[in-house]
């Protein structure tokens, strides 16, 4: 019997207590009247619909993401994930993912979110730091950050964390003790992001002021190296650019639906989904804003508008982007419509950026210290 393709299903819960000062997604400051309750039950209704489209598949993992999902009624999270694990079949070993902030409020929700059927959290500490808190945005303190990560190993089977450092005047010392730190937390999957400045977010303009200035190149690739260091000591792997985990087990399995060219569906405000419908690979993004969303799973039954067919070209340049950022990288047979020129790939193997392996391309070391360049070079 043909085993059935594999699908992720993303849920986006775009609201938050708080607008972080870095961030660029689409999130909305919490609302507190009947929109909530109407939009978990449009994203009921876009996943029966969207089920439709995709056919028989199995269900290898589930993330509840945004803003703020810990933010919902975990009942609301409970139907999300029972419904799509009875319109797909969901994999002996599904993973079921909630993001939260570690704010008391939510840490004490933990046991309802995992009675809905969540078996892994991805806890945004950011830092244990209560300065450099303050400076992020973030409306806790390093204290409740740690507090919330021990309830967590309570309360789900694996906890994931992220960090973010190359915050101004960050050493490499510090984020290495600060990174210690954060790993005697009991965590099996760390996501330490290097800050990156957004168009259009209070950071941005905020550095455009000149209120502060983020650290340059040289220092970025120090803490680079020193976030590499401090957790291949530790036993973690550094399976892709921004993501370690103690051990294959540990790796999230939703984020390699995206790395490996799987198919995922989108649900919520601003979700993005690809869908293999056919032969051909098909994009959707929904709607943005939660009440247009609402609106457009009312009138149409899901969230999104036009269904775009990607080229080949296209979804082969999407397979570079995300494949080369896992240690893995991707077959040269699932980027053939690139044409790309053997003479240039082996100028990138000469330059130490890449693997010399004939049948896959792989990012060394270097080569992810410079991943952007890489994939352009790559692409053009």
């Amino acid at each position: 019997m043909t085993p059935l393709p594999k699908l992720g299903v993303y849920v986006h819960w775009p609201y938050c207590a708080r607008i972080c000062p870095y961030c660029d997604f689409n999130v909305f400051k919490d609302s507190k009247g009947e929109e909530p309750a109407a939009l978990a039950r449009a994203i009921v209704a876009d996943l029966e619909a969207q089920a439709v489209i995709t056919g028989p598949r199995e269900l290898a993992s589930v993330f509840l993401g945004g803003g703020t999902p810990s933010l919902m009624d975990p009942a609301w999270a409970g139907e999300m994930i029972a419904t799509a694990r009875r319109l797909w079949a969901p994999a002996a070993d599904l993973e079921v993912t909630l993001e939260a902030n570690p704010t008391d409020a939510e840490a004490a929700r933990f046991a309802g979110f995992s009675d809905a059927g969540v078996n892994r959290l991805s806890l945004g500490l950011q830092s244990l730091d209560d300065a450099a808190l303050k400076f992020l945005g973030r409306n806790h303190d390093a204290t409740t950050a740690i507090r919330a990560a021990r309830a967590a190993t309570q309360a789900f089977r694996r906890l994931s964390i992220d960090l973010i450092y190359a915050r101004p005047g960050q050493t490499a010392a510090a984020w290495g003790e600060e990174l210690r730190r954060g790993l005697d937390l009991g965590a099996e999957h760390v996501s330490p992001y290097q800050l990156t400045i957004e168009a259009g977010t209070a950071f941005d303009r905020a550095v455009r002021r000149g209120t502060f200035t983020p650290p340059d190149a040289e220092a970025g690739a120090e803490l680079f190296e020193t976030t590499q260091a401090v957790l291949e000591a530790a036993g973690f792997e550094a399976y892709e650019v921004s993501n370690h985990a103690r051990g294959e087990s540990a790796r999230s399995r939703h984020n390699l639906i995206y790395w490996q060219g799987h198919d995922y569906v989108g649900a919520g405000p601003g979700a993005h989904g690809r869908i293999t419908v056919g032969s051909t690979r098909e994009a959707t993004c929904a709607l943005s804003r939660p009440g247009a969303y609402i609106a457009r799973v009312a009138d149409t039954g899901v969230g999104f508008g036009e269904r775009e067919r990607l080229s080949p070209r296209e979804s082969a340049q999407e397979r570079l982007l995300s494949g080369l950022r896992i240690t893995e990288g991707v077959p040269l047979s699932e980027v053939a419509a690139l044409d790309l020129e053997p003479a240039r790939i082996a100028d990138l193997v000469g330059l130490g950026l890449l693997v010399d392996d004939p049948d896959r391309l792989r990012a060394t070391s270097a080569g992810r210290l410079v991943l952007d360049r890489l994939t352009r070079e790559l692409a053009a």
